[in-house]
Formats: structure tokens, sequence, C-alpha cells
């Protein structure tokens, strides 16, 4: 897999014929959460997620693959086909599904062989107690020298708690 991120809920992709990122939606499985410590909203993303109702918006803008006699272009609606580059050591039990990287790419019947990309996984890195507390306490010190978070701990865990 080599450094490469999971595709989650949310994640940002574009169409090559397109002028408009649209959002994914995952819809084929409800159970498998990544990089939501909550385990609410980051649905892991599959190469099951195909259909026309896949996106939040579900249009990409003006497809430059459809033009209107006397100028324009129609409206894109993302279909998507099929899915490539999915990673093929993870196998969801729920769909049967490969998990999607992020540098997978679908097929529409209009625009072609993978001319949708993913912009951005969907993924927020983001900090918790736990990782204070596994934290390397030396590079800590080095990181936040005016910080000193072993008397701090308590107020710590109330900031994150609150966000």
């Amino acid at each position: 897999m080599s450094e490469k991120h999971l595709v989650c809920q949310g994640a940002l992709c574009k169409c090559n014929f397109g002028t408009t990122p649209d959002k994914l939606k995952v819809l084929t499985q409800s159970k498998r959460y990544i990089n939501d410590k909550e385990g609410s909203t980051k649905l892991m993303a599959t190469n099951k997620d195909m259909g026309a109702s896949n996106f939040e918006k579900n249009t990409f803008g003006p497809c430059k693959m459809q033009p209107i006699p006397g100028g324009g272009f129609k409206p894109c609606q993302i279909v998507v086909s099929t899915w490539s580059g999915f990673y093929e050591k993870i196998t969801l039990q729920d769909n049967n599904g490969k998990a999607l990287l992020e540098d997978s790419k679908a097929t529409c019947p209009i625009g072609g062989q993978d001319c949708i990309t993913i912009i951005n996984h969907g993924q927020i890195a983001e900090i918790s107690v736990q990782n204070l507390k596994n934290a390397n306490k030396e590079v800590l010190a080095e990181l936040l020298p005016f910080v000193e978070l072993e008397d701090k701990e308590e107020e710590v865990e109330i900031i994150f708690k609150s966000n």
C-alpha cells in the first residue's frame, strides 16, 4: 500500500471533463468507519460504491463531453460504472468491496475509463488525548518547548472533549 490513504465518506472527487468537484457518499455499507473517533461520519469507501447517486450534488458541473448545439454543455450527471486502483488486500464482509485508495479512479459511461479522480481522500488528522499520552515526551518537549503537558493533562482532556 506504500503510504496511500484509504478513502472515506466526504472524499473530494473531480472529473476530467467537468468544472467543479463533488463529495463522495458511501451507500454500500454502514458499519466500517475510518478516521472518525466517534464512528459516525467517515464510512470507508469501496469499489462497490457505484451508480448514479454516490455523490452529494451528483454533478461535476457542465460536461465537456456533452456539447449543446449553439454553445455550452449539458450538465454532468455522475454515474460511476467501475473503480480501478483499489486495495486488493482489504475486503469488507458487508458488501464484498475492496478499499478505495487516494489514487483510485472511476469510469463514467460518458467520460470514459478513469476520468474521475480523487482530489482529497476525506480523512482528517485529529490529535486525541491518547495520542498525547502515547507520544515520546522528549519529542513533545522539542515541539512544544513552552508547554508542560504533564502538569496539564486534565486541562488537555477538557479541551479535547469540548471539541
